[in-house]
């Protein structure tokens, strides 16, 4: 059998032919896509860690005492709350996520808070935060560059451990340069469903990009697709195509962990979901005491040792499940699904998808796991959507 990675010299003006048919779906960049206006959406990796870089520079963290904190309705403006430090000359005004933080701080439900008029709600979070038992919390300000004001961005525990936006998209920049396509990873093209062909020649605009940043995370989305890998060939005789792809994320003001997650994929469509998903590892790193610890020690060198790697193990990893022959006759197929907990609706199936997209029924551990998770794309319900391709995944694993 045929496995190989082709050179960026095979690519063509055309794209490549690709069977989205097999392995999973995954939606994560697609739901970013959706969600992010415009002034969330840049250009190139430089554009982004610019951005994140400059407010961190403009930003300060410090620990203070809850009890201390002075809350006032602001005299110009009757809808905004400001906030006094101990120690501090000028106020800060809370973002609405840190203005959530604050009220779980004095125990007081922000989405009624803000339903009050300022004054009110001022005296209501002064109340709470000093009647509530007195602790000490972490907070990050940031000085606005339009008007010169302080803005408070975050409130955590004091042993928050911050890993700001920056060091994540940095890291991405010191394997993917620009993510314009000047390394080997850049932002993915598309999809074209009319002729099944994946196209990595898209131009990157605000519309097509996958690099993205608000005042609350980052999230980055590359592939490899001027690279792609053989793995077998398909009914047809013509290769299974696959691209290696990463996307990443943090949070400096603690509305998400920081993770990694590496794949190989068959093609990424214009709503930037990612098609015949294989091989798919995630990390996350909570945000607790030593996590720029772990940050530096876990996260980066993995994400640089994917992006290094040689995709030999996978091509391997395919190859075998493809020559593992599980089952031979209509028997074995039944017994070899009902062993691993389907049912018998569940394997009929299973059964019935290899037999249309292969031409035959299901033999090796390769067809099975191509059976299962085209199953796992008719489930409207996300939790046994994820059972069904863990499931297929464990089988895939065992082969490696």
């Amino acid at each position: 059998m045929n496995m190989q990675a082709f050179g960026s010299a095979d690519a063509t003006a055309a794209g490549y032919k690709v069977d989205v048919s097999r392995g999973e779906r995954v939606a994560r960049v697609s739901s970013e896509w959706f969600s992010r206006p415009d002034d969330q959406r840049f250009l190139s990796l430089d554009e982004l860690a610019r951005s994140v870089r400059q407010r961190s520079d403009r930003s300060r963290t410090r620990v203070v005492d809850t009890a201390s904190i002075q809350v006032e309705a602001s005299r110009n403006d009757p809808e905004r709350l400001l906030l006094m430090f101990p120690g501090s000359d000028a106020p800060v005004a809370p973002t609405h996520w840190s203005f959530g933080q604050l009220a779980a701080q004095a125990t007081a439900p922000a989405a009624y808070l803000r339903q009050l008029p300022a004054p009110l709600a001022a005296i209501n979070l002064q109340y709470g935060l000093s009647s509530s038992r007195s602790e000490h919390i972490k907070t990050l300000e940031t000085v606005d560059d339009t008007d010169g004001r302080t803005q408070l961005r975050a409130v955590t525990g004091p042993d928050y451990g911050r890993i700001f936006d920056h060091e994540l998209v940095e890291a991405v920049q010191r394997i993917a340069g620009n993510g314009t396509g000047d390394t080997r990873w850049k932002v993915p093209g598309v999809l074209d469903w009319s002729t099944g062909i994946y196209n990595p020649h898209v131009d990157i605009s605000r519309d097509t990009t996958t690099l993205y940043a608000s005042d609350r995370d980052v999230f980055l989305f590359l592939v490899d697709d001027l690279n792609p890998i053989e793995a077998g060939r398909l009914p047809d005789g013509s290769p299974d195509l696959f691209f290696r792809g990463f996307y990443c994320w943090n949070s400096e003001v603690s509305a998400r962990t920081l993770g990694i997650a590496s794949f190989y994929l068959r093609a990424v469509c214009q709503n930037r979901n990612l098609w015949g998903v294989e091989d798919f590892q995630e990390i996350s790193i909570r945000h607790s005491k030593y996590a720029a610890n772990r940050f530096a020690h876990e996260a980066a060198p993995a994400l640089l040792n994917f992006a290094n790697s040689s995709a030999q193990p996978f091509i391997n990893g395919i190859r075998q499940a493809r020559e593992r022959i599980v089952a031979r006759s209509d028997e074995d197929r039944s017994q070899f699904l009902k062993a691993r907990g389907f049912s018998r609706s569940e394997s009929a199936r299973i059964i019935e998808t290899v037999l249309a997209e292969e031409g035959r029924p299901p033999e090796s551990i390769f067809d099975f796991v191509q059976g299962i998770t085209a199953l796992a794309r008719t489930k409207t319900h996300q939790d046994v959507r994820l059972d069904l391709e863990t499931r297929a995944k464990r089988l895939l694993d065992r082969v490696h």
